[in-house]
């Protein structure tokens, strides 16, 4: 580790279309300003904490928190509840700027990366998503290493500290760590994922990134996937790895994360922030949209 941050900017991609959100969930019940929020796939919008800020000001409160300064939003085209309402945060913030960078069509996470590229120009950055909830000491942590690099969440403390199921934890794709220490590759649904223990633990992705300027080369080389036929980002690792001989530093971290993916996630969500605060203001009008 440094004791100098390696980066204050931070992309979110927010271009996503939320279909898990829209899906109904049995035995689910929520509010209609929430139904009407789910039922459009916005996620980000969704009231959570004891003052009913949306789940998205919750992220970046801890952003800034771990000394993040500069955040750009990936969205789709044109305008939307979620940048109608960053645009009237940004204006009001002191300390700090939102930008907001257009991914045209859905095509995948390193596609949607790609688009932010003018934003990072030749600086690091993290990349995030929306519907998750990273701790200031999980953000913290991955600023202050090396560049480039991944936080490798230890999967029995992120059962423990999340509100995942276990069951889909155990579905994550895992860390394969070399014997320096270093990322060798994300392995997607390991048929054996023990035999990537490391150290006695194993460790899973959460798709929480300190990329260099390196990563454009990459989502331009990479093909889309066979069977999503997206550009997916642990492809693009893969490439700089294998390509581009870059050395990943791997972030240990035995922090949890908030997932917000589905109805049935809103509640559990509103449990675990409901003890956080968000000390930016919220905009004037703030009705989500």
């Amino acid at each position: 580790m440094t004791d100098k941050l390696t980066t204050d900017k931070a992309m979110i991609l927010a271009r996503g279309l939320g279909t898990r959100m829209q899906k109904q969930a049995d035995g689910v019940k929520l509010d209609d300003a929430t139904v009407e929020l789910a039922n459009k796939g916005a996620k980000g919008l969704i009231s959570v904490g004891s003052v009913g800020r949306p789940f998205l000001d919750y992220t970046l409160q801890a952003l800034m928190d771990a000394g993040i300064r500069d955040i750009c939003l990936i969205v789709g085209p044109g305008t939307s509840p979620l940048r109608n309402y960053y645009e009237a945060v940004g204006e009001g913030l002191t300390d700090g700027r939102i930008s907001f960078a257009v991914q045209g069509e859905p095509l995948g996470t390193a596609h949607a990366v790609a688009a932010g590229r003018q934003w990072a120009g030749d600086k690091p950055f993290i990349v995030i998503n929306c519907d998750n909830f990273y701790t200031p000491a999980a953000v913290g942590a991955l600023i202050s290493s090396p560049a480039p690099a991944t936080v490798a969440f230890e999967r029995d403390a992120l059962i423990a500290n999340s509100n995942i199921p276990a069951e889909r934890i155990r579905r994550f794709a895992v860390i394969d760590i070399d014997d320096a220490g270093m990322l060798r590759r994300i392995v997607e649904k390991p048929d054996n994922p023990d035999e990537y223990v490391y150290d006695g633990k194993l460790y899973v992705s959460m798709n929480c990134f300190l990329f260099t300027s390196d990563i454009f080369t990459a989502c331009d080389a990479i093909e889309p996937n066979p069977v999503r036929s997206e550009y997916e980002l642990p492809t693009a690792v893969q490439y700089t790895i294998e390509q581009m001989s870059l050395t990943w530093q791997v972030v240990k971290c035995s922090e949890g994360v908030l997932d917000m993916t589905g109805r049935d996630d809103i509640e559990s969500v509103r449990r675990y922030l409901a003890g956080h605060e968000v000390r930016f203001p919220a905009p004037v009008q703030s009705e989500n949209g």
